[in-house]
């Protein structure tokens, strides 16, 4: 596995495997990665000839007092997975590769980003669709993998590629959980042992949720209402949002006639966690 810390050296390898005829496939993540993670590299390394996973912190989709300083980081780890599952090449910048001291050029997507995280995380989506930008520009590659658990992630993701025609196939793949339903995160390792095992409450919430919506539920208000009621029911709880939104356009809906996303973000212990459904 090569580990490459330069743009320069990311598009040298890129040339030589364009010139064999290869297919590429990127895994975008901020590392210390996880099973998560993990599953997306083995989906691309299943479908394509080589496969770049960027580990990178990315500074400008983090706000003034949210956690860029503390985000955990192990390199050595991401890189002993990232060998053993298969992967031809590591890009490891610096923030000062990625950005030059007087980068002034940023992407956004307007709409889907002003719900859900978008309402407390008002700059991180410009920060997201900025660098996953660039990274698809410097790996050229022909399909990018990213998680369902960071759903409007996913969405605005893919309407960015739409809408700017770039020349790469998104794959969203599914939230891969904890034995006990909680997602998969870099931050869980943020939760205290009490923190930890009250934070299965999201996953309960949103179990009762989806069996609403699919056993013909179509008010989106009695829905929030009965996830909200759940996740309130524990003192370590406070929610940041609960939202039904419909799955195109990321805009809140009270009634259930299409395909929704229903997702929440809140805090266990003064740790943000989110989790979601979809229901097509």
């Amino acid at each position: 596995m090569l580990v490459a810390t330069t743009i320069k050296e990311v598009k040298e390898q890129v040339r030589q495997w364009k010139k064999e005829g290869l297919t590429i496939g990127l895994v975008p993540t901020m590392g210390y990665l996880h099973e998560g993670h993990a599953s997306l590299i083995k989906r691309a390394v299943l479908e394509n000839d080589r496969v770049i996973v960027s580990d990178f912190v990315n500074p400008i989709q983090f706000g003034p007092k949210e956690d860029l300083g503390t985000y955990p980081r192990d390199f050595d780890a991401d890189c002993k997975l990232c060998s053993d599952l298969g992967t031809d090449l590591i890009f490891h910048p610096e923030p000062s590769e990625m950005y030059a001291p007087d980068f002034h050029s940023y992407v956004g997507v307007d709409t889907l980003s002003t719900e859900l995280c978008g309402k407390s995380r008002p700059i991180h989506f410009n920060g997201v669709c900025t660098v996953v930008s660039k990274l698809f520009n410097i790996s050229e590659a022909d399909r990018a993998y990213f998680g369902q658990k960071d759903a409007q992630q996913l969405a605005i993701v893919k309407r960015m590629v739409r809408d700017l025609n770039f020349n790469i196939e998104i794959v969203g793949c599914p939230i891969i959980r904890e034995n006990d339903g909680l997602a998969k995160s870099s931050r869980n390792t943020y939760l205290s042992k009490e923190a930890r095992e009250k934070a299965t409450i999201l996953h309960k919430a949103l179990e009762k949720g989806e069996a609403m919506v699919r056993s013909g539920e179509k008010d989106a208000n009695k829905v929030v209402s009965s996830i909200s009621n759940i996740i309130e029911s524990e003192p370590l709880a406070k929610i940041d949002y609960v939202e039904v939104v419909d799955w195109n356009e990321l805009q809140k809906t009270d009634v259930i006639d299409g395909p929704i996303l229903t997702a929440v973000a809140v805090y266990i212990d003064n740790v943000r966690l989110i989790d979601n459904f979809i229901v097509e």
